[in-house]
């Protein structure tokens, strides 16, 4: 096992004390006690601030909100791209007892102006970048808007107000665990938006837990690719590096390879977190053609020495590619294809996996790198109740309900929503079906909501199929619906990809691409049928001229799909 003498050493050196309350506040405490000249923020080529310089503009933007008449409860939104100031202002909010609304970036204009006014949110955090999104919907905005940037006034009803570098706040705080830190809105895949309530413990009970399944210290170095707003980099993102003095550098612009490869050599990231659907970009964009492009490796790569070989050599590549340093490469927000999670563990590259949902914040089940299961999520976090209800006697499938500390404090404003999602006796319902071994490693078989049941009673589970059409040759992605009581497969196919392999040819490159489409959605057909149960099969398969809708953490949006 890894637990061993030097974790004990790491538990007992950084882990908070046994009596430190679990507040932001209380937190960040220690943290500055500990390690007041160690880097806290930074964007990627830009000096780092330091956790004194990062208290002391937590100080300063305090002194504003107090200034600008908040006060402990009141509702504050930040509506921001990743930066330094992002996290200073969550916890200048959380520091003064007030409740932050983090929305994301990707919010429609419509969705932006619903959420604010749903949590009654009277100050808002923007960035220059996303101003924009304002436009013509200003006057539904609050009264105080402050650009996050350089913390400037932009509006105000109280008059002459100025942001202070150097002011700290005048008033004393006292901030309990079970206070409510953040009201988080997703749009989700499901259609209805809701709020979910989180306290400070919540969060910071989940975030100790997840250094048991990976230690953290002051010498680790984050790089972020994914929106603060959501739960996901959130707690394992800002609030886990802040508990143990490591630092986050951010991204100025989005996570393209252009810009994220040379972030990557700079900062030789110890720790990232991200989503499947990076990682399969990259097996199957950059890896998986250095081994199939040419006859001779393709037919080599079959063989199980050679592939092996192939895979840790390509493993080690791309180790280096993310700076040489990387011991935790987190994965979460969706399943992780299996033919992807085959070729980490043969490239022995450091991923894990995690599972979980906004409502528990986020973390329910994880393992380490070099500690994970296939296809499995690991299991309960420490401190966490798991089990499965309802299950199936023959495969032992069933809903997953979760109990622990870190579970919401319910949907802001929804009590019979709330307690429509908690059984009799006081269990989460995740809404996941899956299934537990006999180590108790937790493995995800899809959503409850998502199980299409055929005319003849069985059920099917999209998620599976949907994992066999992407790993069909030139598919980005797909989606499994029933129409008529067939089931039918919608496919982006990836058209550049089809360009760049007969781009020699003399036809018009349009129309060949279109009818290259055709053959590829019939050779499609017959290979997920010849892979899946009589069930499963599919009955057309319809190519998409566009990629679908996607989450914040690229889950696509399926209802938009299945009405």
């Amino acid at each position: 096992m890894w637990f061993n003498r030097n974790f004990a050493c790491f538990y007992q050196e950084f882990m908070p004390n046994q009596d430190t309350v679990l507040t932001f506040p209380s937190l960040f405490s220690e943290t500055l006690q500990k390690f007041p000249e160690h880097n806290t923020f930074a964007f990627v080529g830009e000096e780092p601030i330091t956790y004194s310089q990062s208290h002391q503009r937590i100080q300063s933007v305090m002194a504003l909100l107090e200034k600008l008449n908040a006060k402990p409860g009141d509702k504050i939104a930040i509506l921001s791209s990743n930066m330094p100031n992002w996290g200073v202002t969550y916890f200048a909010t959380t520091f003064m007892d007030a409740v932050v609304v983090p929305l994301l970036p990707d919010f429609h204009v419509f969705e932006i102006e619903k959420f604010m006014e749903h949590s009654g949110a009277e100050f808002l955090f923007i960035s220059k970048s996303l101003q924009y999104k304002l436009k013509g919907i200003e006057h539904k905005m609050p009264e105080t808007i402050i650009l996050i940037d350089d913390f400037s006034v932009v509006r105000s009803k109280v008059k002459d107000v100025a942001y202070d570098a150097g002011a700290v706040a005048s008033k004393s705080y006292q901030v309990a665990e079970n206070d409510m830190a953040a009201i988080i809105y997703t749009s989700g895949t499901t259609g209805k938006p809701k709020g979910v309530m989180l306290s400070h413990k919540n969060i910071a009970f989940t975030a100790i837990k997840a250094a048991i399944i990976q230690p953290i210290d002051d010498k680790d170095r984050f790089l972020s690719i994914l929106p603060l707003s959501h739960t996901y980099e959130n707690t394992l993102g800002l609030i886990l590096p802040m508990i143990y003095g490591a630092c986050v550098y951010y991204l100025q612009k989005p996570p393209t390879p252009a810009v994220l490869i040379p972030a990557m050599q700079e900062v030789k990231p110890t720790l990232m977190l991200t989503v499947p659907l990076i990682i399969e970009k990259i097996y199957r964009n950059s890896i998986l053609p250095t081994f199939t492009k040419k006859w001779i490796p393709r037919v080599l790569y079959k063989t199980a020495f050679v592939h092996n070989t192939l895979n840790l050599i390509a493993g080690r590549k791309l180790k280096k590619t993310f700076g040489g340093k990387l011991k935790f490469f987190g994965i979460g927000g969706a399943k992780l294809d299996k033919t992807v999670e085959k070729f980490l563990i043969e490239a022995r590259f450091p991923y894990a996996i995690g599972y979980g949902l906004t409502e528990t914040s986020p973390l329910l089940a994880g393992s380490s790198p070099f500690h994970t299961k296939l296809q499995s999520t690991g299991p309960a976090l420490d401190g966490i109740e798991l089990k499965i209800i309802d299950a199936d006697p023959t495969t032992g499938e069933g809903e997953i309900v979760a109990r622990g500390p870190n579970v919401m404090q319910g949907y802001y404003k929804e009590p019979e929503l709330t307690k429509s999602v908690f059984t009799d006796d006081g269990w989460f319902r995740t809404g996941d079906l899956g299934v537990m071994d006999r180590h108790d490693f937790l493995s995800i078989r899809g959503r409850l909501k998502n199980i299409i049941v055929m005319k003849s009673g069985e059920n099917v589970y999209p998620e599976e199929i949907e994992t066999v059409i992407n790993n069909f040759r030139y598919v980005d992605e797909s989606l499994v619906v029933e129409q008529k009581g067939k089931l039918v497969a919608l496919v982006y196919f990836n058209k550049d990809e089809i360009a760049k392999k007969y781009e020699d040819l003399k036809t018009e490159m349009s129309i060949y691409i279109d009818q290259k489409i055709d053959e590829l959605k019939l050779e499609l057909e017959i290979y997920v049928n010849k892979r899946v149960n009589k069930f499963s099969r599919l009955q057309t398969v319809i190519p998409q001229d566009d990629p679908f809708k996607k989450t914040a953490t690229q889950k696509i949006k399926r209802f938009l799909y299945t009405k």
